[in-house]
């Protein structure tokens, strides 16, 4: 089960407390204070994994807690600190604070963690006090008490190439015949419930992620159909590919598809706008009069918009789209490693 939303409690270790001891010892009369520290709270570390890809675990153990520091003792002993609890997430999630919504930490690296939660400090014992004027004290400090919060986690996938389209449209079947993805395939709308994402190579020992996200639908960033849930996952993407069905069986008419498309896109957020695309007509080899294929090309050729028209089922046109996508992700990636 696809899970990218997730609410869960976690609460870190409270310092111990430290002890207020004096050295009794035979043939010892004076020892003086000798009580040790308070051990150090657990903390509550979140930890990315590109190895998870769902939010499932956290979405049924919602509560966290890091162990307490232990107190301290006689003899000077400091107490035993309580170890850090790390919770793997999958890579790409963003944390908030639920209650305020600042973001504490966006996951985008394997291995990269955060600390949502600190432990507490665990407090002095009476030995620390000791001075030369005070050289019995009866002062020690209570350990400070644990951080503790509600969290709201969101995932986001990391893909390179997004795909989008109208229900239909041909992105499973793409993304199944250029990857080992293997999305549910019929010809009926909705067949895809879930994102997808697959691993394409393009040659000369390159590859990139593709996503494919559920078809959308007119009216999607007001919540119609399935695309308000999914369309967070192609906001970190560098490209994204509208796929139009050009085939002799579609009564939508092309132009408009884009246009509810870009639409939606730019409705959820305007940068996606703005994003490097390029059009793909879909299902080549069923387009029977060729009507639609020449009506969306025309188009495409009048507003400067980079046009594809595929068939996934014959491969007829993949080869060109997989040379633009790696083109296109070279430059992006160039222009990344300049800025930073």
């Amino acid at each position: 089960m696809f899970i990218d939303q997730a609410k869960i409690f976690v609460k870190a270790g409270k310092g111990g407390n430290g002890a207020c001891s004096f050295r009794r010892e035979k043939f010892v009369p004076f020892g003086g204070p000798d009580g040790g520290d308070g051990g150090d709270g657990g903390s509550l570390i979140l930890q990315a994994s590109t190895r998870m890809t769902t939010l499932l675990d956290l979405k049924y153990k919602r509560h966290y807690e890091a162990p307490a520091g232990g107190p301290g003792e006689k003899a000077n002993c400091h107490g035993r600190n309580g170890t850090d609890t790390v919770i793997t997430v999958p890579a790409g999630t963003i944390i908030k604070y639920d209650e305020s919504n600042e973001v504490i930490a966006d996951l985008l690296e394997d291995g990269q963690s955060a600390i949502v939660a600190q432990g507490g400090k665990g407090g002095r014992g009476n030995a620390r006090f000791a001075t030369s004027t005070n050289r019995a004290p009866r002062k020690c400090e209570q350990g400070t008490p644990a951080e503790e919060f509600w969290l709201r986690l969101e995932l986001k996938l990391l893909a390179d190439v997004g795909l989008v389209g109208l229900p239909n449209a041909g992105k499973s079947t793409m993304i199944s015949t250029v990857s080992a993805a293997k999305p549910e395939v019929a010809n009926y709308p909705f067949t895809t419930l879930r994102p997808h994402l697959g691993v394409v190579s393009l040659g000369d020992f390159r590859s990139c992620v593709m996503a494919d996200i559920p078809g959308l639908i007119e009216g999607a960033h007001e919540g119609k159909g399935l695309g308000i849930q999914f369309l967070k996952h192609i906001q970190r993407t560098a490209i994204l590919l509208y796929l139009i069905d050009i085939s002799e069986w579609s009564t939508e008419d092309p132009v408009r598809s884009y246009a509810i498309l870009k639409q939606e896109l730019t409705a959820f957020d305007p940068e996606l706008g703005e994003r490097p695309f390029a059009v793909v007509g879909t299902k080549m080899d069923a387009q029977g009069t060729s009507e639609a294929l020449e009506t969306l090309q025309s188009y495409c050729q009048n507003a400067n918009i980079l046009f594809f028209a595929i068939s996934s089922a014959t491969r007829n046109g993949l080869d060109s789209l997989l040379e633009f996508i790696g083109t296109q992700l070279t430059k992006v990636r160039t222009a990344s490693c300049e800025t930073n």
